[in-house]
């Protein structure tokens, strides 16, 4: 039976100072792999290192800048002599309204780190050392990529073309490398504070396993999706939501009133 094992691995996980990068990261070296976190200031990607339980370091690299991530691939390399796990974390949502009332300046931003970091990434660790020995790519995307939101569109979009990234490069990657994508709902991180801080308890009726996403949900996916229990799967996104995609769950719960 295949486990869960990443003994002898090393994982890039970017944007991992904090929220569903930093829960990744410590998934992958508590079921032994090595870590390498990765954040846009050095002092943050050591912070979150530091509290990693296992083997890891903090690089300074911003996700969109190609330079950075081939030092951090190159530095990862050295330090370890694998890359055997990528996982495309960083994200940024700074264009919130209609998307015809958004500028270029927003969108490219958006852009550039949902879609082009993952991209830079994973064409980096493939040509480095992917290509030749294998490996696997985990893409965070969103369900939003999978429907349609008010105020949030560009991100959404953004998000629905990382998905068709993920599908696309399972294809042209295989068979050496599988690359698939986890999809949270509404989790508890900083990024998506607009969604619930305000009315965590409607978001929590409303969902059918009655609470929002921990980090750690996300992350025991994405452990998964790295390990060799996975082995067969690639191109495919996988939706963590507590069931939020199903609807609002409250008229379907016992004691709940039942319209005619």
């Amino acid at each position: 039976m295949k486990t869960l094992d990443l003994s002898g691995k090393t994982a890039i996980v970017t944007g991992a100072s904090r929220g569903i990068g930093l829960a990744a990261a410590q998934a992958l070296a508590t079921a032994g792999a090595n870590v390498v976190l990765t954040s846009r200031k050095q002092e943050a990607a050591d912070a979150a290192a530091a509290q990693i339980s296992g083997s890891a370091i903090g690089v300074g690299a911003h996700a969109v800048e190609e330079d950075q991530a081939r030092r951090c691939i190159d530095l990862t390399l050295e330090r370890f002599g694998s890359v055997d796990i990528l996982v495309n974390n960083a994200g940024t949502n700074p264009a919130f309204g209609p998307m015809i009332d958004q500028d270029h300046g927003r969108f490219a931003k958006t852009m550039d780190v949902n879609l082009w970091a993952p991209l830079l990434w994973t064409g980096i660790a493939t040509e480095a050392w992917m290509g030749e020995h294998g490996g696997s790519v985990i893409n965070t995307a969103s369900i939003g990529g999978l429907g349609h939101e008010a105020d949030i569109g560009l991100y959404n979009v953004s998000k629905a073309a990382l998905i068709y990234l993920t599908k696309q490069l399972a294809l042209e990657l295989s068979p050496k490398v599988r690359v698939n994508s986890v999809a949270p709902g509404v989790v508890r991180t900083k990024l998506a504070e607009a969604l619930w801080k305000e009315h965590e308890e409607q978001v929590a009726a409303a969902t059918a396993l009655a609470r929002i996403g921990e980090p750690d949900d996300i992350a025991a996916a994405i452990a998964f999706l790295a390990s060799d229990a996975a082995s067969w799967i690639t191109g495919e996104t996988m939706v963590i939501d507590g069931g939020q995609r199903l609807g609002d769950a409250a008229p379907y719960r016992r004691g709940a009133s039942i319209g005619v």
